[in-house]
């Protein structure tokens, strides 16, 4: 069980004192007066200083101290994940090891140099399949780059976010990266407006700066500057319904994790901004048991497949996950005909390893 004494290290409590201790200080120290001689100035502040130092250091307050102790679990959380990943990968892989040994140990040592020939054979096939994908990828992605339906990803919320938050927004863009490159439609994605702890971040992605898109740390209203006309702000609160998707126009989705503290934000950013908003027709073709803001990969997913079908309601039943819709049987079945039969961690599993 995780406590506030077990998962708050003393030198970060230590650092954090001292560093309400400062502020206090600055905020104190009387100013000099302009009649006092040099020499009573340097007393006055000899005064200051042996005052101040004999002062108790100051607590961390309660609301100071409930965030260290967020940041500590989600740090110890993550750290015992990756490390129960990695002995699971190392399991496997002693468990294949010692069951090919066993395989050959049972073999003659012709049928042994055939099996070994044959399993070299696969990886090489295995190899040369991937290989061909990733260019197939690459040509794609690279089309879209040119034709493809623009979709921007505005990530200037990140000062709204706690750390494990933009993880969570980072990992999203991952998953879209993903998405987009298996798409046989694929758009042609933007990521604006990143700076600071997500940039870090995705800088840390490996192979994000091979990625197929484009990008801009300055905000979108800046690179589309001479396109303003065409921009789109996607969002739930818009009364705008969207019906079709428009190849001249820029469609934005706001890059927010848990929007529910932040109601509103990205409506009101495109209204003082003066362009467009829109949302998607969810409601005209399934209940949702809870609120209609979904997440930055669920958007893209439906906008891709809606680029592929034409379909809305295909779109919709393809990504929303079950648990978030209230279905009658009727749509139920739709869905099995959709064939739709993958969970979301299959996705997920599937679009990490593209």
């Amino acid at each position: 069980m995780f406590t506030l004494s077990s998962l708050i290290t003393p030198g970060l409590i230590h650092r954090q004192i001292h560093q309400v201790t400062t502020a206090k200080m600055d905020a104190t120290a009387p100013t000099a007066v302009t009649t006092t001689t040099g020499d009573q100035n340097h007393v006055a502040n000899q005064s200051n200083d042996t005052g101040d130092h004999l002062s108790p250091p100051q607590p961390l307050s309660k609301n100071a101290q409930k965030k260290l102790l967020k940041q500590q679990r989600f740090e110890a959380k993550k750290a015992e994940k990756k490390a129960a990943v990695k002995a699971e990968k190392k399991r496997q892989g002693e468990r294949k090891r010692r069951e090919w040994e066993e395989k050959l140990s049972s073999l003659s040592e012709e049928e042994k140099l055939k099996t070994i020939e044959t399993r070299k054979g696969m990886r090489k096939e295995r190899m040369d399949q991937r290989t061909e994908e990733r260019e197939s990828k690459a040509i794609r992605l690279s089309e879209a780059k040119k034709h493809g339906q623009k979709i921007v990803l505005d990530l200037q919320f990140s000062d709204l976010m706690a750390t494990n938050e933009i993880h969570s927004l980072v990992n999203q863009i991952m998953y879209c990266y993903a998405v987009n490159g298996r798409s046989a439609v694929p758009c042609h994605l933007w990521l604006t407006g990143y700076e600071g702890e997500i940039e870090s971040q995705l800088q840390k992605m490996p192979g994000f700066d091979k990625w197929i898109i484009d990008k801009d740390s300055a905000p979108y209203i800046n690179t589309f500057e001479t396109q303003k006309e065409h921009l789109v702000y996607l969002t739930a609160d818009s009364e705008t319904m969207l019906s079709e998707l428009d190849p001249k126009k820029i469609y934005i989705i706001g890059g927010l994790v848990d929007r529910n503290r932040w109601k509103g934000i990205t409506m009101k950013k495109a209204v003082e901004q003066g362009i467009q908003t829109a949302k998607l027709p969810i409601g005209n073709y399934l209940k949702m048991s809870s609120s209609q803001v979904l997440t930055v990969n669920q958007v893209i997913e439906i906008l891709l497949k809606f680029l592929e079908t034409k379909d809305w309601k295909a779109s919709f039943f393809h990504v929303i996950p079950q648990r978030k819709r209230c279905e009658t049987e009727e749509e139920a079945s739709h869905e099995e005909a959709q064939g739709d039969e993958k969970s979301d961690q299959e996705m997920k599993r599937q679009c990490i390893e593209t």
